[in-house]
């Protein structure tokens, strides 16, 4: 058995443990490879031992994997890294789900471009949804060097997004900030939870993507439906360029 297999083995134990631990339903939890500087090779060994979600960080890298693994044929394809509006057409037809839609205009811009997209069959990137599903990031922590809204924006992002042509608001993701302690960010995990219960709850924010490789225990105990794991699947991550 590979170290990437060996790796992911005990990730999975770890989110089924804390899955029983908050008393959830198993299949209640998705594992989202972050893949970021990890070559195709790993991807692949990764595919082999059962993963299907991969998450990048970076457009053009996410293109440079997509092209290379299209031999894969039921990959999806997840952007978790900012997106600035010049780029969102690049991700339209490749991405199943846009975790980092943080305004008004990107909302815009990517129903713009994604418009008519989705619905092209002989496109190899295309989900099977008609509208491209998306997550509205929020900046949980206030912090100025992050990307994501402020709680306060997100009515006029959720208005964006629901009277949109080409796009689904799927719920919301966060990063929250460095703490020493793993339990240090349950408290932002907590309050991304209570946002989705003040927007609409589960019947309009279906997802919580939150929770990574130190923390994911502590995401998943406040309600995580996506978490997103690199180091502890791939080991330490390569250098850029390396």
């Amino acid at each position: 058995m590979s170290a990437i297999s060996d790796r992911l083995e005990r990730v999975h134990e770890r989110v089924a443990a804390a899955i029983a631990s908050a008393g959830r339903a198993p299949s209640s939890v998705r594992l989202v490879a972050v893949s970021k500087f990890q070559p195709a090779e790993a991807i692949r060994s990764a595919y082999a031992a059962g993963l299907r979600d991969f998450g990048e960080n970076y457009v053009q890298e996410l293109q440079e994997k997509a092209s290379s693994l299209v031999d894969l044929p039921d990959v999806r394809w997840h952007m978790i890294g900012h997106l600035q509006r010049n780029k969102a057409r690049l991700v339209t037809s490749i991405a199943s789900l846009v975790h980092t839609v943080h305004s008004v205009e990107l909302a815009r811009e990517l129903d713009k471009r994604a418009s008519g997209v989705r619905l092209v069959e002989a496109r190899r990137f295309v989900a099977t949804e008609a509208r491209l599903s998306v997550l509205v990031e929020v900046n949980v922590g206030g912090e100025a060097q992050k990307s994501g809204c402020s709680p306060e924006a997100l009515p006029e992002i959720f208005l964006a997004l629901e009277q949109s042509q080409n796009l689904h608001l799927a719920g919301l993701m966060c990063v929250p900030p460095h703490t020493v302690a793993p339990s240090g960010a349950r408290p932002f995990f907590d309050a991304l939870a209570q946002l989705r219960e003040r927007h609409g709850g589960t019947a309009r924010l279906p997802e919580l993507s939150m929770g990574m490789t130190a923390d994911l225990e502590q995401a998943v105990s406040a309600g995580a439906t996506i978490v997103r794991v690199g180091t502890a699947i791939f080991g330490e991550r390569p250098k850029a360029g390396a």
